[in-house]
């Protein structure tokens, strides 16, 4: 898959992924108001306007980006019915021909870990089947239980041929409780940048390892070193916009070859028609909203590398 998102992001020229991470309070009142009146004040109603919002966005940009991220917690939240929509929303957005980024931050060890890859990588054994579960083609790990939680993963990668994203500097602004915290002289988050790239040397694409790393886009200048450390990771770039990240401060988590990093918008993207600059389109026209929100940041990030090669 490291090798499909490459190719994908050479020909549409935008290293960009979306994070279809809804909260009912971003989907507009009309969506919501059908749903209920449906399915009822329920949770098969709320996940009904959650799935019906993801669709008419997915329909408004699949033809922008490569990649979209959708957030498990934001569909869990809603139980069995909210997980229905998640796995509805996957499938739609591969119909699309959109690789999938499941967010869904997992980390175990032992079988417990091997479920987890299995569910969402890999394949189950049912009777004489081998059968996908979510079948998402990333999907994002906690590594702080080492490499008896990462391994099941990788294992399930090198076997399907997909792809991780690991934690390594995230994006929120208490990350450095623990993550910054120095170990033999240096930050904990180069100890674990260092070992994503050897766990990523025994899983490579053509140019790219199946391992990625995330490293958030508030961290400019940690971002900057991590890109040496792991200089065959691609990097997912959460933080973009919203949480104050700038394309400016990104070009440094790119290669010399324009790839190497793939910067995620969530709220910025999906919640567009609240905000001021797309009001214009309003409630009505919200997925219109959306794919505006989406060019502007396609042309920001491209904007900020071209002046860099300059």
């Amino acid at each position: 898959m490291i090798n499909r998102l490459c190719e994908k992001i050479k020909k549409l020229n935008a290293p960009v992924v979306v994070g279809l991470d809804p909260m009912l309070s971003y989907v507009p009142e009309h969506v919501v108001k059908r749903s209920l009146s449906e399915y009822g004040e329920t949770l098969a109603g709320a996940a009904d306007a959650i799935w019906q919002f993801n669709k008419e966005i997915v329909d408004s940009i699949w033809d922008l980006i490569p990649a979209v991220k959708p957030q498990v917690a934001m569909y869990e939240q809603f139980g069995v019915e909210g997980m229905k929509a998640y796995q509805k929303t996957v499938d739609y957005c591969h119909e699309k021909g959109l690789l999938v980024i499941g967010d869904v931050k997992r980390g175990d060890i032992g079988s417990t870990s091997a479920a987890y890859a299995a569910g969402h990588l890999g394949k189950v054994q049912v009777g004489s089947c081998l059968l996908s579960a979510f079948n998402e083609d990333f999907a994002t790990v906690n590594p702080y239980l080492g490499t008896d939680g990462v391994k099941p993963f990788v294992d399930v990668c090198r076997e399907e041929r997909k792809g991780l994203f690991i934690l390594v500097k995230t994006s929120n602004p208490s990350s450095g409780e623990f993550q910054d915290r120095l170990i033999d002289g240096r930050p904990l988050y180069e100890w674990v940048g260092e070992q994503v790239a050897a766990w990523g040397g025994t899983c490579m694409g053509e140019t790219y390892s199946y391992i990625g790393a995330v490293v958030g886009a508030t961290y400019p200048e940690m971002g900057k070193e991590l890109r040496k450390l792991m200089p065959k990771s691609f990097i997912l770039v959460p933080g973009y916009g919203a949480q104050g990240g700038k394309a400016e401060d990104l070009v440094h988590y790119f290669n010399e070859d324009g790839l190497g990093a793939i910067v995620n918008s969530s709220r910025g993207i999906i919640a567009a028609h609240k905000k001021e600059a797309y009001a214009r389109f309003g409630a009505e026209h919200f997925g219109e909203a959306s794919r505006q929100a989406v060019v502007d940041m396609i042309e920001d990030i491209r904007g900020a590398l071209n002046a860099q090669l300059c």
